[in-house]
């Protein structure tokens, strides 16, 4: 077995069972990409079993903190199956849901949906894209399930010396597929929706959204980067008499369409607008239109740290102009899905565009992903999705 040893002090972080380690912290050993290493501390006592990723600067992942524990092919079905009856125990109101969510789940880099019958999966490490067969067996045994879509067609994988990949892993059948979600139902594109085909991190947002349009009374309701209307469909269904959904894809506003049609919703109740969200919340503005509540659920500004400046421009931005199309007494239910951007920090940016929006803004409650999707102690980074519901 390969070893590679930490430079003294840099121990702590696995100590702590974050399982990433830096290029900069290792002293001395190397692997192959994907193979098994044991991770020592500068003294040679052990810290992790982990996967080493040359081309990366997270030069390896942590596997397992015990050092009893072996990594074949029984580990991964241990983990699959960990992670399906996790998601068991949480009664999820849908045949849609993530069953694995990479370092929550002890399996760094791997995501996992499930979209009815059809398993999504994405090898985003060289940990998990040497252990490709092994996982793929796992998740369809413990899932009891025929079918798995590889979609690892994802850039992070250019930084683990990966070529994307994209298509059927085991068996095969239509990747356009039907799921149902608080009694709606929306159509999927495996092959080529975003991420591995739906937002299903946004579940519970949809129904937050719900909730407080219904309690609230909203009756004109802005849905931008609106994607294929899933809030649009929460707005409709808690009784908003108009949605405006605004998105830059053409093919997702006709989903969306198709979505708000298709859940018996009157089409009259609904204008899909072809645009940017800044721009049109401009031409709001400046033609005095103003909405009951609106949705902020922009694509990532930030994937690092390194990239907060610049995004937090970009959200402050957006944020101003939305507060400032809002009716007294408005709702704003706004997110920020960059991992650079933490959650302290996204309030300071909302709270930025808030003074020179000139509003005030009281936070009713606070938002993030799916409980599918968990962010565990160890791993802060896991919690990328933050957001707030704002009564201006």
């Amino acid at each position: 077995m390969k070893a590679i040893r930490l430079r003294a002090g840099k121990e702590r972080s696995l100590q702590r069972r974050h399982p990433w380690v830096f290029e900069g912290s290792i002293a001395k050993g190397r692997a192959d990409a994907g193979e098994t290493v044991r991770i020592e501390a500068h003294d040679g006592a052990f810290l992790a079993w982990g996967a080493y990723s040359p081309a990366s600067a997270i030069r390896a992942r942590a596997w397992s903190f015990d050092e009893a524990e072996r990594i074949d092919a029984a580990f991964f079905e241990r983990r699959v199956r960990q992670a399906l009856q996790f998601r068991e125990r949480l009664g999820i109101d849908s045949d849609a849901r993530r069953l694995v969510h990479g370092e929550a789940d002890g399996l760094p880099g791997l995501v996992v949906d499930r979209y009815g019958d059809t398993l999504v999966a994405q090898f985003g490490f060289a940990g998990v894209e040497r252990w490709k067969a092994a996982i793929a067996d796992a998740l369809l045994g413990a899932a009891g399930l025929p079918r798995l879509y590889e979609r690892s067609d994802i850039g992070v994988r250019r930084l683990e010396g990966l070529p994307e990949q994209r298509g059927w892993l085991r068996g095969d059948g239509p990747t356009q597929l039907e799921i149902r979600e608080h009694g709606w139902t929306l159509q999927v594109d495996i092959a080529h929706g975003h991420k591995t085909g739906a937002y299903l991190d946004q579940r519970t947002g949809r129904q937050r959204f719900a909730h407080w349009v219904q309690r609230l009374g909203c009756a004109e309701v802005l849905n931008a980067f609106s994607y294929t209307g899933g809030f649009t469909l929460a707005a409709l269904a808690a009784g908003a008499r108009q949605v405006t959904s605004v998105d830059s894809s053409a093919p997702a506003l006709e989903l969306a369409r198709a979505h708000v049609a298709r859940n018996g919703f009157d089409p009259h109740r609904h204008e899909a607008v072809d645009a940017d969200a800044n721009g049109f919340l401009r031409q709001c503005l400046d033609q005095g239109r103003r909405f009951d509540a609106i949705v902020l659920d922009p694509p990532k500004f930030a994937a690092t740290a390194a990239q907060a400046e610049r995004a937090a421009r970009a959200y402050k931005d957006i944020n101003r102009l939305a507060l400032r199309a809002l009716r007294p007494g408005g709702l704003l239910f706004t997110f920020s899905c960059s991992g650079g951007i933490g959650a302290e920090l996204f309030q300071k940016i909302v709270a930025g565009a808030a003074v020179d929006a000139g509003v005030d803004g009281a936070i009713v409650e606070r938002l993030g992903a799916a409980p599918d999707h968990p962010a565990t102690l160890f791993f802060p980074e896991g919690e990328y999705l933050k957001g707030l519901a704002l009564l201006v």
